[in-house]
């Protein structure tokens, strides 16, 4: 069986190592805790993302990164859009020749406002293929029925890459729009933190609706001014997505938008909520680079401007809410 490298042993990292390697694939799942990896190894655990779940004998853990993607057909890519740069910056000499390139984390970079794709692909001078759609790793890992999307620019490695994922309780559709799939999953981790706020605050599920309905109006909005197919924001990495971390309590966006919302009167802050997290909320910092994008391709997004506000200027939940809703009336 061919080797498999995945770069990232969060929750989703680890999830997508264990579900190939219980296929029968030989898998080296790189980490840069040396405690976690030592962990791993003598308990076949990772306690710290996924706890009490063991995993399969197939995964070799290492936090040596040259270790790690010596020998891999594929390399699966599940570290923070925000660390992507300087981890595959060490790890891009490193690479073997033909090995297959996928991006799983769902993020956009501050400052260059690159897609984690994108990132991949300058550093490396390949082609990247990139996996996303509605997928809690808490829920994958115990095999619940999940449907995702490969998106490649070739259509033969996204076949070879359907073939290499897919299972009885994991379906893999293809696309061709890198961009667009890689958008829907960066932006609505914004659209979930909106939500996690509202549902806080107490609004109700109404107000719920309409943010995830005007939500992805804005994230179709912005993708298409990039370049992105309308349809895809349809699709299971688009609405399929943006409702899973929009409603789904295992969101960790959406807790950090609930917990703001609800900390309006507990006093609880965005400092507080995020020392306290194991993971990356990646909307936290998407929301900065999605203000951004909006401004530069000229594209109103009044949600994810509001959350912006919110996460960056301290704005109170209440007033974003009261702003969006008195906003000049519009047509749909």
């Amino acid at each position: 069986m061919e080797n498999i490298s995945v770069i990232g042993s969060g929750s989703w990292g680890t999830t997508l190592a264990n579900h190939l390697a219980e296929k029968g694939f030989h898998v080296k799942l790189w980490s840069y805790e040396k405690g976690l990896v030592d962990e791993i190894k003598r308990t076949g655990i990772n306690s710290i993302y996924l706890p009490g779940i063991p995993l399969s004998h197939n995964i070799e853990v290492t936090d040596d990164l040259d270790v790690a993607v010596k020998d891999a057909r594929y390399i699966l890519s599940v570290v923070p859009a925000q660390f992507t740069r300087s981890v595959f910056s060490s790890a891009a000499n490193h690479l073997p020749e033909d090995a297959v390139i996928v991006s799983a984390s769902k993020g956009i970079e501050h400052g260059s406002l690159l897609t984690v794709s994108s990132i991949l692909e300058n550093l490396t001078g390949r082609k990247i293929s990139v996996l996303s759609g509605p997928s809690f790793a808490e829920e994958v890992i115990k095999k619940l029925p999940t449907a995702v999307t490969i998106a490649s620019p070739d259509n033969k490695i996204a076949v070879l890459l359907q073939d290499l994922f897919t299972t009885e309780y994991f379906r893999v559709y293809t696309n061709t729009d890198v961009l667009g799939v890689e958008l829907g999953g960066a932006l609505k981790n914004v659209m979930a933190i909106a939500s996690g706020i509202s549902d806080g605050l107490g609004l109700g599920t109404s107000t719920r609706a309409a943010l995830i309905t005007r939500g992805l109006a804005e994230m179709t909005r912005l993708g298409v001014a990039m370049g992105a197919s309308e349809k895809t924001f349809g699709g299971l990495s688009g609405i399929g997505d943006l409702v899973l971390t929009c409603t789904g309590t295992l969101s960790r966006n959406y807790t950090v938008g609930f917990r703001l919302g609800r900390g309006e009167t507990r006093g609880e802050t965005l400092d507080n909520i995020l020392s306290g997290m194991k993971m990356v909320a990646e909307g936290v910092a998407t929301s900065e680079s999605a203000f951004e994008l909006s401004k530069k391709h000229t594209v109103e997004m009044p949600i994810v401007e509001q959350i912006y506000l919110v996460i960056k200027e301290n704005k109170k939940p209440s007033d974003a809410v009261r702003e969006l809703m008195t906003r000049s009336p519009k047509s749909e």
